[in-house]
Parts: C-alpha cells; sequence; structure tokens
C-alpha cells in the first residue's frame, strides 16, 4: 500500500525535537492561502479536526491530516513533509525556531493509484 505521506530525515529529527517540548503532536494542512498552504503542527488535540478534514497517514507517529477540499486537489500525489530555514506567521510550533515544515510532492503512478482506489472502495 503506498503512503501518502512520508517525511524527510530533517523533518523526522524536527518532529522528535517538538515532541519533547509539547508531547505528542498532529499535523494539519488546510490548502488556505499564504501559510495556510504549509503544513501546520499542533500539540495532538491543539487544532479540533472538523467534518471537511481527512487522515492522510500518519509521520513519525503523529497524524497527519487534511481539508477534504484541499485532498481533492492532492489526491494523486505522495506527500513529503521537509524542513526549510525561514519564519512563516502561522501558529505552527516550528516557527519560533526559525524553520518551517513544507511539503514536496510527487505523482503516484497508475500502479499506485489502482491499488489507492481499490483500497478506498474496501
Amino acid at each position: 500500500m503506498p503512503e501518502r505521506v512520508l517525511a524527510t530525515d530533517a523533518a523526522l529529527a524536527l518532529i522528535e525535537k517538538l515532541k519533547q517540548q509539547h508531547g505528542n503532536l498532529m499535523f494539519h494542512q488546510s490548502g488556505g492561502c499564504c501559510d495556510g498552504s504549509q503544513p501546520m503542527c499542533f500539540a495532538e488535540g491543539e487544532f479540533k479536526i472538523g467534518g471537511s478534514d481527512i487522515l492522510l497517514g500518519e509521520v513519525a507517529g503523529c497524524k497527519f491530516y487534511m481539508n477534504k477540499d484541499q485532498f481533492e486537489y492532492w489526491k494523486h500525489t505522495q506527500l513529503t513533509l521537509d524542513v526549510t530555514p525561514g519564519r512563516g506567521s502561522s501558529f505552527s510550533l516550528e516557527i519560533p525556531l526559525g524553520v518551517r515544515f513544507m511539503i514536496k510532492s510527487r505523482i503516484f503512478t497508475e500502479a499506485e493509484l489502482i491499488i489507492l482506489e481499490k483500497e478506498a472502495q474496501a
């Protein structure tokens, strides 16, 4: 089963650092404008997941959610959580450290899409 969300080593290291400071974490990507289009990291339960959010998977034991409308644009892609220097203007937990999470993506192969579609129908 192809994973929908992966993470780079840099992202995994940052997640572990943030877990030491804040406990269990969660991610949400809304697809809003500006910094809202970047993945946001919160202490688990600090962001209220709604009926328009779907669980894409987990990264380092942290659930990763995306707004359902945004998922329609991204459903053909595998997301990779990464880190880049610079301060965003969001409430994401990594911002005070002078870095921010970002997403890189690749389009799933035809074979992977078939597997994902079968899994969704099961």
